[in-house]
């Protein structure tokens, strides 16, 4: 699970009541902790588009969630190896796209991963014996995953396996708020949804957003950040191996799993991903992480996908966009609107 912290309290600016002023609202959503920020004129306007934004999280919760007995996925996981299911036009995209980020990652990332997770006790610090995730590992391939266009149907070709969309519902939200805020005329916004961040337009000063990536290895409170990105009409994601993980005997133990070996990816700290469209922003960090540091960044440059590599020996790998709009941070304290 990707963490979000807000830095600052964002100044709501008046010098008029026709003047465009950013209206923010943060709440419980999609499992996380959620903002959106908007730029608009009238409160009353940016009110109801952030209240429309939030019931289309909820909406998205109860069709996508994994634990709800009635959602769309489980009524998918427990027909597998038994009969395809017709799903909604959102449950289809987001398998679809899954699919896809599947592909471009070479199967680093992979939606059917969920047997070998369920393995992993992080607050226990429990390894999961080599046996056990063998087993589970059987379960786990995203190309016996059948989609029918036509019937708009998924069916899981094998008996127990089980797809979780943890590793790509955030982004995806955000493209879906995204698309209510432009759709209500707004000129600008920033969505953030446990650290999957997209943006569009600028703020009410007319700057574009800013947004802090953090240090995957701080040595305190002054080191959190290692700098800032300022960006618009795209979205930002982080993947790190310091958001939930032991220690054990040296080693470090977290929670992005590699889908060949059932255990953690090696060789990155973190990874910071820029992209168009939020649900792949999301699904990519997480896939490139996995691949380790020289696969990912040619991956990268192939396939123009901007970024940052930080690799586990503190190494910086920039694609050349990145670099270009990166600044490190001098004062941990200057003005951001969110932190990845």
């Amino acid at each position: 699970m990707k963490f979000i912290l807000l830095l600052v309290v964002i100044f709501l600016l008046s010098c008029s009541d026709n003047s465009e002023r950013l209206f923010k609202e943060t709440r419980s959503a999609m499992y996380t902790v959620t903002s959106v920020t908007v730029t608009c004129k009238d409160e009353k306007v940016a009110k109801k588009a952030i209240d429309e934004v939030f019931e289309e999280f909820k909406r998205l919760e109860n069709m996508l969630n994994y634990y709800s007995p009635h959602s769309e996925i489980t009524l998918i996981n427990k027909s597998a190896g038994i009969k395809p299911v017709r799903v909604s036009k959102e449950t289809f995209e987001i398998i679809e796209k899954s699919l896809e980020a599947s592909r471009l990652t070479e199967g680093g990332f992979d939606i059917t991963l969920g047997p070998v997770i369920k393995l992993w006790d992080f607050k226990s610090k429990i390894i999961p014996s080599q046996e056990s995730i063998k087993q589970a590992l059987s379960y786990v391939d995203f190309n016996k995953i059948i989609l029918d266009k036509k019937e708009q149907s998924i069916y899981l070709s094998k008996k127990g396996m089980e797809i979780n969309l943890g590793g790509i519902i955030k982004g995806y939200s955000a493209d879906r708020a995204i698309k209510i805020l432009k759709e209500r005329g707004l000129k600008g916004a920033i969505v953030s949804v446990g650290g999957d961040i997209q943006g569009f337009g600028l703020k009410a000063d007319l700057t574009t957003w800013n947004v802090g990536i953090q240090n995957p290895r701080p040595l305190d409170s002054k080191d959190e950040l290692i700098g800032t990105l300022s960006f618009s009409d795209k979205c930002i994601s982080t993947s790190g191996d310091y958001e939930k993980y032991f220690i054990l005997n040296d080693k470090r133990y977290h929670h992005i799993i590699n889908p060949k070996t059932g255990m953690p990816s090696e060789g990155i700290s973190s990874i910071t991903i820029i992209a168009e469209e939020g649900a792949f922003c999301d699904a990519l960090a997480t896939g490139l992480f996995v691949l380790g540091p020289t696969k990912a960044l040619n991956k990268m440059q192939q396939k123009g996908i901007e970024g940052m590599i930080i690799t586990d020996k503190g190494v910086r790998l920039m694609t050349s966009w990145f670099e270009k709009n990166f600044k490190t941070i001098k004062n941990p304290n200057s003005a951001i609107e969110l932190r990845t």
